[in-house]
């Protein structure tokens, strides 16, 4: 079983908002959306749903041209992330609510209500009404009533957005879990690279409308297959300069040079773009190839055991996420170093130009 995109459009009023799509998620699936705002993840997940009908193009679920079935004749459930519960219900009546309305037995019913609630740590809570709830209870009130109707395809629409740090935490952890359990295929729209990597399974990148890579999660990571794509998995934002490939050196400025070794020495001569994450530049030598690139700290922002500076290294502003504790003022000159075998080689088409010893790294 699963759900097929067959270059699928979507245009409204001259503005496309999502650029011709091919896409396949298979039944007992977790699929991340990954993107910034607008990036066309709810427009996305609206048109897999059936709230929308595609401009051009087909979607097949279990084999069969759905496009333009109605969302009450799909199995399909959707959660937001705002809290939709009934208030006036209790939490058992709002679990329940769905199976009423397609006139399941009180005997389905309440084994069904009841399994999804232990599913989702609710057992004790079924007589409340949702506003008697904390903020991350409402929140598995919700996707339980989603889960309960045994849809094929559940769709999580930055479901826990809305939520403060700690129950963000503690569902991030569960939902694998409820994942596993429920055998539908789950996508999760999300702004967040981390989210990405603690949810696992398959991954598409989203940059204004088209989806620039899909594939195992670790895989879309460590190997995008453009510059917009690792932009997009990264947090804080990758690092970019450019270099040159001269015969056996490529030059990154005036003062860093490097033999060319490993991947990089099947590099053409020309003109390069290096992209490098930020837990990738340190404050000391990590490596006898390491390169140390002269910086000016714009502003330091200490996080616990972690420092995130935002730098300047000429024309381009970087960030670089260091361990420890480092009481660096606006105006500070410090070198920051960078491994070769972590840089990421970019042709001017933007396209990655090289697979380099990166793959392997975390």
């Amino acid at each position: 079983m699963s759900i097929e995109l067959q270059s699928v459009s979507r245009v409204v009023k001259g503005q496309t908002y999502i650029h011709p799509t091919s896409l396949t998620l298979e039944n007992g699936t977790m699929n991340v959306l990954l993107g910034p705002t607008l990036s066309g993840k709810t427009s996305l997940m609206r048109l897999m749903a059936g709230l929308d009908q595609p401009t051009a193009g087909k979607i097949l679920w279990r084999g069969q041209d759905v496009t333009g079935q109605r969302v009450q004749d799909r199995k399909v459930a959707m959660v937001y992330q705002q809290f939709i519960n009934y208030p006036g219900m209790s939490v058992y009546e709002n679990i329940a609510s769905p199976l009423r309305l397609i006139g399941k037995s009180a005997a389905e019913i309440d084994r069904a209500v009841r399994e999804t609630a232990d599913m989702l740590k609710l057992t004790p809570m079924l007589t409340r009404k949702p506003l008697e709830l904390s903020g991350g209870q409402q929140q598995r009130c919700a996707l339980a009533r989603a889960l309960v109707k045994e849809a094929g395809l559940v769709l999580l629409d930055e479901p826990l957005a809305n939520l403060d740090y700690k129950l963000r935490e503690e569902l991030r952890a569960e939902i694998p879990r409820i994942f596993e359990k429920s055998g539908a295929i789950f996508v999760y729209a999300t702004t967040e690279p981390e989210e990405a990597l603690l949810l696992g399974g398959n991954t598409a990148t989203l940059w204004e409308g088209r989806v620039t890579q899909f594939g195992p999660t670790p895989e879309v990571y460590r190997n995008p297959v453009d510059a917009t794509t690792a932009r997009v998995f990264s947090d804080p934002p990758m690092n970019f300069m450019g270099f040159v490939k001269h015969g056996n050196r490529l030059q990154f400025d005036d003062a860093v040079a490097v033999e060319a070794t490993g991947a990089a020495a099947s590099l053409a001569d020309g003109a390069y773009t290096a992209g490098f994450r930020a837990n990738h530049l340190h404050l000391h030598a990590q490596s006898a190839q390491s390169m140390a690139f002269a910086c000016t700290v714009g502003v330091s922002e200490i996080t616990g055991s972690e420092t995130f500076l935002h730098l300047q290294h000429g024309a381009n502003r970087w960030v670089a996420l260091v361990h420890g504790v480092h009481s660096l003022n606006p105006g500070d000159q410090v070198s920051l170093w960078l491994d070769p075998a972590r840089v990421y080689a970019f042709g001017k088409d933007g396209k990655l130009a090289v697979t380099t010893s990166y793959a392997g790294a975390a």
